[in-house]
């Protein structure tokens, strides 16, 4: 049975997209929920603003505060901000990311660098800072928001960000068994590629080596121009980005020990579901075969 005690939340990247949205619908469901937004007081100042107006005309406990996730000190701060108006954090969703879209030779490795800077050593600095107090109290909660591309189809021209959300990937199930034993589980919700109700695709970033991206557009602009579409013709027509919040908060609400490690939201069906079971079920046996099943809990084995 899911549990209805109300649990506070740190949520990165809560702008706009999945973010946006499951802030929204984890507070409708009687949490606490931080949204973690970077400069609150200047280019996200409306994203603020249009939080702090849904908090008050649905009566619910949703609050924005500063967090850039590339930043340490910014981190540190927005935990202990939630710390100090509620004395606990319960539960961390890594949702911060950016999208980037090109040939891969044609981004220089600053620009990988900064990719993973966002979307991997983002959400390790919030572990960083929320991580003491979660294992103090013996409890808690971590969700990754991941990408069906890091074991389904992987389309070309996005490969700097499916890089990046791989190794988060691989992060999180390497923090699934070295945090069990201190009574925190780890969920990792999988997306498919949903081409509305996010910015992803919108607000991708580009190659900053434009010669060499001219020399593959000579050969493959079509294609590239056209990658959205392609992907928009894989996804039926009700697909919901909203679907994503809503199993964030499920886990959120499932009991403690219970949760799936993955959670895959993929109405285009690109195989990533199909490959992690195998995949999943292999980490499981290896572990068992060198004497660590004791960290394959219900919830964070397979």
């Amino acid at each position: 049975m899911p549990t209805h005690t109300p649990q506070t939340v740190l949520l990165t990247g809560a702008s706009s997209g999945f973010g946006a949205l499951t802030v929204r619908a984890l507070a409708r469901a009687g949490h606490t929920v931080y949204a973690g937004i970077r400069q609150t007081a200047t280019r996200n100042a409306p994203a603020v603003a249009a939080l702090r107006r849904y908090a008050a005309e649905h009566d619910i406990d949703l609050h924005g505060v500063e967090l850039d996730v590339t930043s340490q000190e910014s981190a540190d701060a927005a935990v202990a901000r939630v710390l100090a108006d509620h004395g606990r954090l319960d539960v961390v969703v890594h949702n911060a990311g950016h999208m980037a879209t090109g040939p891969a030779e044609a981004f220089t490795p600053d620009q990988l660098a900064r990719l993973y800077d966002i979307n991997v050593l983002g959400a390790q600095r919030v572990n960083r800072a929320a991580l003491p107090h979660l294992r103090d109290r013996g409890q808690g909660l971590l969700v990754w928001i991941g990408s069906s591309s890091t074991r389904g189809g992987c389309p070309p021209f996005v490969g700097p960000y499916f890089a990046a959300k791989a190794a988060m990937d691989a992060l999180a199930v390497a923090y699934a068994a070295e945090v069990q034993r201190f009574g925190i589980d780890t969920a990792i919700v999988v997306p498919g590629a949903f081409t509305s109700g996010t910015n992803h695709f919108s607000n991708a970033g580009a190659p900053a080596d434009t010669e060499r991206a001219a020399a593959y557009d000579e050969r493959y602009g079509a294609l590239l121009a056209d990658l959205d579409n392609r992907l928009a013709a894989l996804v039926p027509p009700d697909a919901d980005a909203a679907q994503v919040a809503d199993a964030v908060v499920r886990l959120v609400a499932a009991p403690a020990g219970t949760r799936p490690l993955r959670t895959h939201i993929d109405p285009s069906r690109d195989g990533s579901e199909v490959v992690s079971v195998v995949a999943d079920r292999i980490r499981a046996e290896f572990f068992r075969r060198i004497g660590l099943e004791e960290l394959l809990t219900t919830g964070s084995s397979v």
